[in-house]
This record gives C-alpha cells, sequence and structure tokens, in this order.
C-alpha cells in the first residue's frame, strides 16, 4: 500500500508540474534510500519505505517521460495558434454524447461528441508527422457516435490547446463525418449483436423502463429515455447507468452464488467468476473504463481464489500500482479514483457491516445487498462532493431504495443479451422478468427528483472533498456508541426540521421590487423581466427543459407572459419553451433574424401556435415598452447565414442582444454572441454601457476583453449548469471580472439570481438550491 500511495502521488505531482517534478522526486527517493539503508537497515517497516521510495523512483521516471513527449508535441504550437489539421487516430473510448446543450440539437439529442482517441499521424499545413499522443476530438454526433474503441478513422478540424493538464496533447474540433473509417475489432461485432439482442428484448417493455433496462445491464443507454436520464440524474442515481465495479461485481456474485449452491472449491468459483467477468467486458465493450472495472473486479476474485479476505488489500494496491505505471493519465481520472475507493470499501467495510447486519438476523443475501452499496457510497461521496461541490441527502435515500432492484435487473439483463442468439422469445422471456426490477427504479428516480430543494451547496476542490471525509469519518467513529448514535439521530432530525421547509420555500423569494431574475436552469439561459404589471413579465430563452423554467416562474409568482423573447433556436435556449408556456396566458414568441436550425423554429412556432400566441420577428433597431421596462434590441447587426454541418458558431453569433432598461438599471442580455457579433458590435459604436451583464454563451471563453471594457458593468450574471461537459464559465474572464471588482453571480453556484435596488444602489439576491451536475 505504501508503495502504491506513493506512486499515485509522484504522478499527480508530475502531471501537474511538468518533468521538472521527477528529477526533484528522484533526489528525493535517492536521499530516502541512502537514509534507510545506512541507519534503519534492519527496522520493520524499512521495507515498506524502501519499496515506496523504489516506485517512486520509476513512478517519477515514467511520468518524466510522458509529460516530456506532451509539452515537446510537434501539435503543440500549431494547437496554441488554433491551426487546421487532418489526423489519423484510433478511437480509445466510447463517444461521450453532449446532451440538451448541442448546436443545432434537439432538447435530450446530442449534436457533438467528446471522442478520446490516440494518434497516428497528423498533417497540418506543410509539416507531417507520424507519432502518438492523446487527443480529444469534439465531433459532430452523426457517423462520429457510433465509432467502437479500437477503430481508426482521419479526421479534419481546427485544433486547440488541452484544457487541462491530463497527459492530452491538444483538442480537434472536427468539421464533417470520419473519413476512411476502418472495421473494429471482431470482438466489438460480437458484442454489438448481443447488445442488439438486448435491446430488441427490451423493446417489448414499455418505454421508460425498457429503455433503461440496456443501461443497466451493460451501460447502452441509446433507448434511454430523455425524462429517466434526467430523473436519474437529479436523484444521484446516473452511476447505475455506467459500467462499473459494481456490474461486474454483481455478475461475478451471481456466478459464486450458483457455484456455492453446488458446493464447488472456491478457487474453482473464482475462475469459472473471472472468467465470467471477461465475459462481460467483452459484452459491455472493453473500453479503458470497463476494463479498469474489470481490474478492480479481479482484486476480490484474487483474494477468494487465496482463500484469504485480506489479500484484497495488497491485490489491490498492487492493481493501482500496476495501472498507474502502465497508464499514468489514471492519476487525475476522477473515474479511476471511484473505482479503487469504492473496490476499497467492498474488501474493507463491506464485510464487516454485513456482519454486524447477520448478528440482528438479517439473512446473509440481504445483508450483503444492502451493505455493498452502501459501503461504497460512503467511500465515494468524499470525492463526490469534491467534484460536483455539492451533496444529495436525497441521493442516500434514493440509492438505499434501488438497493433490491440493481442485481436482478442486471443479472437478468445480462442473461437476455446472452441468450438473444437462441431466439427472441428466450431473451424477451429475461426482459419480462426484468420488468418490475427496472419499473421500481423509474419510480425511485421519478420521486426522488421530484423532490424540492434535495441538493446542498458544499465546498468544491480537494478542501470540500476533506471535508466531507472528516465528517464521514466522525460518523462512522460516533456512530460506533448507541449514545452518539441517539445524538445523531437526533441532530439529523433537528437539521431536517429546519432546513428542509426552507429548502422547500425559502424566505424571502422573491425579493420585493426584483426588476430581472436569471432562473437557474442548468446548461442554458432563462431571463425574466419584470414588466410593471403584477403577475405579467417578459421572458428571454426558455432554457434546455420545461421543468426549471416551469419552476422558476412558478416562484415568481408569474401568471401571464408579455411576450417571449428567443434569443437564438439552439437547444438549450428554447428547449423548455413549452414548459414557460403551460398553463400561462401569452402574448407572443418572438424570434430573430437567424431562422437556423429549421426544425427547431417549426417547435417554436408549433408550440406557440398551441399556446395561441403569434410569432414575431425582431431585428436591430427595434424597441419594445411597458410600464416599467424597456428594450433595445441592439444586435444582430450582420447576421450570417447558417450552413448544415456548421459547429453552431453562426448561430451564436446570430443571438438577439438586447439592452433592458428597469428601475434597477440596465441589463445587457447577449445571448450566445461569440467574438464576430461582439466585434460587430463594438465596431458599430452603439453605446453597450450597462449596470448589469448577462455573460455570452454561459460565460466561455469566447469572450473579448474589449466588450466587457465597452460594457464596464457593475454585476455580472453567468447563466451555466453545474459539471457541465464544456467547462463553462471561462476562470480566466471570471477571475478578471472580479479582481476588477464586478459582482459576480452563477446560477450553477447561486441558484436563481435577482436583480434589485436602483442605478444608485444595485443589488444582487441569490436563492441558492441549484439545480445538480449531471453524473
Amino acid at each position: 500500500m505504501p508503495a502504491a500511495l506513493a506512486v499515485w502521488a509522484v504522478v499527480l505531482l508530475g502531471i501537474g508540474l511538468g518533468p521538472g517534478a521527477g528529477a526533484g522526486v528522484l533526489a528525493s527517493c535517492a536521499v530516502v534510500v541512502a537514509a534507510t539503508l545506512t541507519r534503519h537497515r534492519g527496522a520493520v517497516w524499512a521495507a515498506a519505505v524502501l519499496a515506496a521510495a523504489g516506485s517512486a523512483s520509476a513512478a517519477a521516471l515514467v511520468v518524466a517521460a510522458h509529460t516530456a513527449l506532451v509539452e515537446l508535441h510537434p501539435l503543440r504550437a500549431p494547437a496554441e495558434r488554433g491551426a487546421a489539421a487532418e489526423v489519423r487516430v484510433v478511437v480509445t473510448d466510447d463517444p461521450r454524447a453532449l446532451r440538451t446543450t448541442g448546436y443545432g440539437a434537439r432538447p435530450g439529442e446530442a449534436s457533438q461528441v467528446l471522442v478520446p482517441v490516440v494518434l497516428q499521424r497528423a498533417v497540418v499545413g506543410d509539416g507531417s508527422w507520424a507519432v502518438g499522443g492523446r487527443l480529444l476530438l469534439i465531433a459532430p454526433a452523426g457517423e462520429w457516435a457510433g465509432l467502437l474503441p479500437g477503430q481508426a478513422a482521419t479526421a479534419h478540424g481546427l485544433l486547440a490547446p488541452a484544457g487541462r493538464r491530463d497527459l492530452t496533447v491538444a483538442v480537434l474540433r472536427v468539421r464533417g463525418p470520419p473519413g476512411e473509417p476502418a472495421p473494429p475489432p471482431w470482438w466489438q461485432h460480437a458484442a454489438g449483436g448481443l447488445r442488439a439482442g438486448l435491446r430488441e428484448a427490451a423493446g417489448v417493455l414499455p418505454p421508460a423502463p425498457g429503455g433503461l433496462l440496456p443501461g443497466l445491464a451493460v451501460g447502452d443507454t441509446s433507448a434511454l429515455t430523455a425524462e429517466v436520464e434526467s430523473d436519474f440524474r437529479a436523484a444521484g442515481l446516473t452511476h447505475l447507468l455506467a459500467v462499473s465495479g459494481a456490474n461486474l461485481a454483481i455478475v461475478a456474485g451471481a456466478v459464486l452464488a450458483l457455484l456455492r449452491l453446488l458446493r464447488a472449491d472456491p478457487r474453482l468459483a473464482a475462475a469459472v467468476s473471472a472468467a465470467a467477468v471477461l465475459g462481460f467486458v467483452v459484452l459491455a465493450r472493453p473500453s479503458p473504463s470497463v476494463v479498469r472495472a474489470a481490474a478492480m473486479a479481479g482484486v476480490v476474485l484474487l483474494a477468494l481464489a487465496m482463500g484469504r479476505g485480506r489479500s484484497a488489500v495488497p491485490a489491490l494496491a498492487a492493481a493501482v500500482l500496476v495501472l498507474l505505471l502502465a497508464d499514468p493519465a489514471l492519476a487525475v481520472d476522477p473515474g479511476f479514483a471511484l473505482s479503487v475507493l469504492a473496490t476499497a470499501a467492498l474488501v474493507l467495510l463491506a464485510p464487516g457491516w454485513s456482519a454486524a447486519l447477520q448478528r440482528l438476523g438479517l439473512p446473509r443475501w440481504a445483508a450483503e445487498a444492502l451493505t455493498v452499496p452502501a459501503a461504497a457510497f460512503v467511500a465515494t461521496a468524499p470525492l463526490i462532493a469534491g467534484l460536483n461541490a455539492e451533496v444529495s441527502p436525497v441521493a442516500v435515500v434514493a440509492n438505499l431504495l434501488a438497493v433490491p432492484a440493481v442485481a436482478p435487473a442486471t443479472v437478468l439483463g445480462v442473461l437476455a443479451a446472452v441468450v438473444s442468439p437462441l431466439g427472441a422469445l428466450p431473451a424477451q422471456m429475461c426482459a419480462w422478468a426484468a420488468a418490475p426490477a427496472a419499473w421500481w427504479l423509474v419510480v425511485v428516480a421519478d420521486r426522488s427528483a421530484a423532490v424540492p430543494g434535495a441538493v446542498l451547496g458544499w465546498p468544491g476542490g480537494p478542501a470540500g472533498a476533506l471535508l466531507l471525509c472528516l465528517v464521514v469519518l466522525g460518523l462512522l467513529w460516533f456512530g460506533r456508541s448507541p449514545r452518539w448514535r441517539a445524538l445523531l439521530l437526533a441532530v439529523a432530525l433537528g437539521l431536517a426540521l429546519v432546513l428542509v421547509p426552507t429548502r422547500v420555500a425559502p424566505p424571502g423569494w422573491p425579493p420585493p421590487g426584483w426588476a430581472a431574475v436569471a432562473c437557474d436552469v442548468g446548461q442554458g439561459d432563462a431571463v425574466v423581466l419584470a414588466t410593471g404589471r403584477p403577475g405579467w413579465v417578459v421572458l428571454v430563452d426558455a432554457g434546455p427543459d420545461d421543468g426549471p423554467v416551469d419552476a422558476c416562474l412558478d416562484r415568481l409568482g408569474v401568471q401571464g407572459i408579455a411576450l417571449v423573447v428567443v434569443s437564438h433556436l439552439h437547444a438549450d435556449h428554447v428547449g423548455g419553451l413549452a414548459g414557460a408556456l403551460r398553463g400561462r396566458a401569452v402574448g407572443g414568441v418572438a424570434v430573430g433574424p437567424v431562422r437556423a436550425p429549421a426544425w427547431a423554429l417549426r417547435e417554436v412556432a408549433a408550440t406557440a401556435s398551441g399556446a395561441g400566441a403569434p410569432l414575431v420577428a425582431l431585428a436591430a433597431g427595434g424597441r419594445l415598452e411597458w410600464p416599467a421596462l424597456t428594450l433595445d434590441v441592439l444586435g444582430p447587426l450582420h447576421p450570417a447565414a447558417f450552413v448544415d454541418g456548421d459547429d453552431g458558431t453562426a448561430v451564436n453569433d446570430g443571438s438577439l442582444v438586447l439592452r433592458a432598461r428597469t428601475p434597477a438599471g440596465s441589463v445587457l442580455l447577449t445571448g450566445d454572441a461569440e467574438l464576430a457579433a461582439q466585434a460587430d458590435l463594438l465596431g458599430s459604436g452603439a453605446d453597450l454601457r450597462a449596470d448589469v451583464l448577462k455573460m455570452p454563451h454561459h460565460g466561455s471563453r469566447y469572450t473579448s476583453v474589449a466588450f466587457l471594457n465597452a460594457v464596464a458593468p457593475r454585476a455580472v450574471l453567468v447563466s451555466v449548469g453545474a459539471g457541465n461537459r464544456y467547462r463553462h464559465p471561462d476562470p480566466g474572464l471570471v477571475g478578471g471580472l472580479e479582481r476588477a471588482g464586478v459582482a459576480v453571480r452563477r446560477t450553477d453556484l447561486a441558484g436563481d439570481v435577482a436583480v434589485v435596488g436602483s442605478p444608485a444602489d444595485l443589488e444582487l439576491v441569490s436563492r441558492g438550491s441549484p439545480l445538480p451536475a449531471p453524473r
């Protein structure tokens, strides 16, 4: 264990500080080794120190080599200047969809995917290189979403610097479909046939449980409905839809249980279970995340084969050490850390908890079914809190309620896939048998997601993770005493009685005299402007989904909408339009001069027509007035034509730019206007000054400092979703604004944000209770 911890620490240090850190580690290790051999040669702990120092030295050499290759890579300089490139790559993991916020995508669909790849060759201008290295492709969903790990393809696009230090050389924003795609490996074909058989068998069930079953069994979420996906995310159950050590433990556990009934030898049972795990890896597709989960499951099987539970901890440490030396990038991969923590909990916490429950009279199978997920949840909670800057008490209850259904649904789903080559009927029988478990999980997610204000803010980063770790350790320690357990229960009930009512209906919301409110709708925009007529507002954009914007308007007591202004027709701005109009009178729906994508315009028109509202057009130079609100349309000045396959920049730059004059001051609403549109506004000589700025494009880095200086805001609103995959907002821009004395409020941290007061006494009031991050 000391060797594994030393390797992990050294790799983290090397990736964070670069190749120079390796030399410092090697020198330190040499000093430690010399001191140990000189003064403590016979000490019991000397062997552990020497092993840790030797492993750390090896890790320093490995990570120094990797970081040096990244820094000296020939694509680094072209990426810094945004050069065009043609690359031949091999896909290393499943493409990950970017949902609801994609360019030109329908709500809940993906228009772009993130594709991790390894470079084979690259051509930039007159230069050509046959080199390796990690790249991340941001590609149109289309054909790219169907690529499998192991497939090679050619991509064209623009390079950009990597967003974080994880041994990625560069990012390529791809245009067009993959070129010259090679056939996938044979095992991918075999797995694809079984997965297709599972999807067909699950198709006999209703859409919600039928789409869920393949996700539970093998991580195939292609048929998952948008509503179920949203509910699972809000309830903290998304981890059930990704292949992890839990899936492998369930499969191996089912095989072990069968062999125990047959009184098989423990070594034979472990070997058969290992074969089952290997088969499941092929079925789930052997991407790096699945292989890592299999390595963690192999730790437990090795301990069983050796007949000693204590063997699991050294085996886990050895697996961590080998994996980190083989792939140093795992040191900064949250998924790897979560797998290690969950496996450690399975071998350290779960057996003791299970034995305690069995002493209370609970059957062994029930005790293990409860303690395994509970132990994994407790061990991973601090890291999840640090990553997401939030904790969810509802997630604890939801996970416990889900426990009885996860194992049967997983086992029966895998069985349906395995027997599907024998015919449709056997596979469908397995799917029908799994239906009650899948239905129960759908109900748990739906009811848990309906609990208002269930997610609590928490400090993010290492400090937040460490804080929750100390809290968890304290609860586990004091919970051993019956007296302390009673006290802790009383404190928990007291906090629930105080916090829950205020989370459901926070006192003082909405604040008196509010002029504008940035609604927390996740990764999207929705700004409400008071008109001076009680209960009536102007709504600018409606976010990606129906529920959040509807709830925000309810909290503000909105009875009617004088006008809905759609800044542009991307899904993260129009996806919630039906929810905003539901049950409310509406005067009209306004759109700008860019009428693409066409499907979005048709759906906006149909939704407006269904609500009895006319569809109207706005253009630069227009003015709209209400008793306490004036809207001036400043842009777009030169909207560009949208071309199919565009990455969305033309539509973003075609966003309506509005200046709202309110009793609290002026508010500049910019939609997703990027650099070209901002330059147009600056070049026009228009007066862009405003007291409050709604940050363009969720605070992305495509915002110019010159534009921010021209607006000179006193306060900035950033409408952004927690944990979004675009890494919005840009830390440099936000930090610069804060250093300049600008008040910045982000909806992912503060929830709904209201603008109140007067131009002389402007104030931002936050509601709190931000929406949870996607998981």
